[in-house]
């Protein structure tokens, strides 16, 4: 017995039929308003955000403003307090604002190793094609940072108080704080600046340590500059971190040295004009 298997039966839609309906594109598409184009403030928080969530996920890269100003301040209060300052409480008095400055100025160089990262794997090249303000991305790295030099700030000044610093004034020490952020921020530009124009997040680094420390340590943070040679303590005279470092004592103690703050006030507006439009200008070639 044969048995016979008819052949499947395919039937085509009519040419009309299988045409694209020019309703069916309007169909999928969302009928609501087109989301506007985010502010500059908007996207520069977002940036931010961002910035800041890397500390969430990375907790360990804390360790430079919590190990590394605990370990000095404790080392260098009980090896030359007593030598430096007559006793480790009047010591302790004249390093806390210095090391509060070098530490929150040392990690500012950190901006310019991330920015340099991110164009290393790719992803700047992906923020500039966003619908964006352009400076947003570079903006977002800076304030970012802002809750490094903060939890840096509260942890030296709890360490300090435990080890009997004499905080003279509550409200000078909010703006010391306050004075030392904004001359951190205009000195983040330079390292954002160098992070743009090098090739590895490695050069980086090592440009901003050579020019950190002889910035930081020949200053008035652990002696008195009158204490040195003459052309040593002109030389000091002249650091922008001996003139933060001043302030920031001045305001500390509840002696406020207007001279002192303006002039750091002075020099970062100098710093964030000059540098920012480097980085800005650098931005745009990238």
């Amino acid at each position: 017995m044969t048995s016979t298997i008819k052949p499947t039966e395919t039937t085509e839609a009519p040419e009309e039929t299988r045409a694209a309906d020019p309703t069916a594109l309007d169909a999928v598409l969302a009928s609501v308003e087109r989301p506007k184009r985010p502010s500059a403030l908007s996207a520069s928080l977002t940036f931010g955000w961002r910035a800041a969530l890397k500390i969430k996920h990375l907790p360990e890269q804390l360790f430079d403003v919590t190990g590394f100003p605990i370990i000095m301040t404790v080392m260098f209060t009980y090896l030359f307090g007593g030598a430096i300052g007559g006793s480790t409480e009047a010591y302790l008095d004249y390093l806390l604002p210095g090391i509060l400055a070098i530490t929150v100025v040392m990690i500012t160089m950190y901006t310019g190793v991330a920015v340099n990262s991110d164009i290393a794997k790719g992803v700047f090249d992906r923020f500039r094609t966003l619908p964006i303000w352009r400076p947003a991305t570079i903006v977002g790295y800076l304030l970012g940072d802002f809750l490094r030099y903060l939890i840096g700030c509260v942890v030296i000044i709890g360490v300090g108080l435990i080890m009997g610093y004499n905080l003279g004034s509550v409200a000078g020490t909010v703006g010391a704080v306050a004075l030392l952020l904004v001359f951190s921020f205009s000195l983040s530009w330079i390292w954002t600046f160098l992070g743009l124009s090098m090739r590895s997040e490695k050069t980086v680094m090592s440009v901003s340590m050579v020019a950190l420390f002889p910035l930081t340590f020949l200053s008035n943070v652990f002696v008195q500059p009158s204490t040195m040679p003459g052309w040593l303590e002109a030389a000091v005279s002249w650091n922008p971190i001996t003139h933060l470092v001043t302030a920031m004592r001045g305001l500390m103690s509840g002696n406020p040295d207007v001279g002192e703050i303006i002039w750091v006030l002075v020099a970062s507006v100098v710093l964030i004009a000059g540098f920012g439009s480097a980085t800005m200008a650098a931005y745009k070639r990238k």
